[in-house]
């Protein structure tokens, strides 16, 4: 997974929307501490900065270096790289130790995870009782253009996909998520969370052209830029008179909170 985001990673935290601030204070209202927080697969550390605010500390974690290196800095936020051959004890300790987080998040990077053992770290680093833990996640859905972009883009870019992609764009209805609902969504039912961002049309081919996918298909040499170039020209018909003007879209978002049982 991590090679997917190695090389575009310096282009993948300009392109990356960003989460609203109220997700961030939701979430710190269900913990009954402030005091440390993970987030596991920060990439380049847009959740990490934002959950900073309420929490006294954040460690943020990646197995990619190249999107650790371009990580928002922040004095709250510690970056660590975890190796993929890290043990579950070796994990444990690197974030904390048992008992010693108030909440974990993952955004929109669970899907890569070996979930077994990133659940069973998070069930022994969580305070309890008082911990939560948070997975959220987007795909192509993004009004108004979600029918090109989920539908007419999807479809063809299908081919391309790494299999475990599916849970982001099946909305992580399928994902095990093994914790006591807090009112966020339960297991088989992902709470609808929508983000509002304010994007280009380039943007929003920018967007698209950094993700994983786009990665997968230029190694086995696709021109995906074809591809994507004549789906966006479609956007472009529906976008207005002025594509550099920057435009309301909603990426119509999901998550999942709960607690250890």
């Amino acid at each position: 997974m991590a090679g997917l985001y190695e090389k575009p990673s310096e282009t993948y935290a300009k392109k990356r929307p960003r989460y609203p601030k109220e997700w961030f204070s939701m979430l710190a209202s269900l913990t009954a501490g402030h005091h440390r927080a993970w987030d596991a697969g920060c990439g380049s550390g847009q959740a990490s900065v934002s959950i900073a605010e309420h929490y006294e500390s954040v460690v943020a974690t990646d197995v990619s270096e190249g999107q650790l290196r371009h990580a928002i800095a922040d004095p709250k936020v510690r970056y660590l790289h975890t190796p993929v051959d890290l043990s579950e004890d070796e994990l444990v300790a690197l974030v904390g130790g048992e008992a010693s987080l108030d909440l974990v998040i993952v955004a929109t990077s669970i899907h890569w995870f070996d979930v077994p053992l990133f659940y069973a770290v998070a069930n022994r680093v969580l305070k309890k009782p008082g911990g939560v833990i948070a997975v959220w996640g987007y795909n192509y859905d993004i009004h108004p253009f979600g029918d090109k972009l989920q539908g007419t883009l999807y479809a063809a870019m299908r081919p391309y996909m790494d299999p475990r992609t599916r849970l982001a764009m099946e909305r992580y209805r399928e994902l095990p998520f093994p914790f006591e609902p807090v009112g966020v969504g339960r297991e088989g039912e992902p709470a609808d969370v929508d983000m509002e961002v304010e994007m280009t049309l380039e943007d929003l081919a920018g967007f698209v052209m950094t993700g994983s996918v786009a990665t997968t298909a230029r190694e086995k040499g696709v021109d995906l830029e074809a591809l994507v170039k004549d789906v966006m020209k479609e956007v472009e018909e529906e976008w207005g008179d002025q594509p550099t003007v920057p435009r309301k879209l909603v990426f119509k978002a999901f998550m999942l909170a709960g607690k250890p049982k």
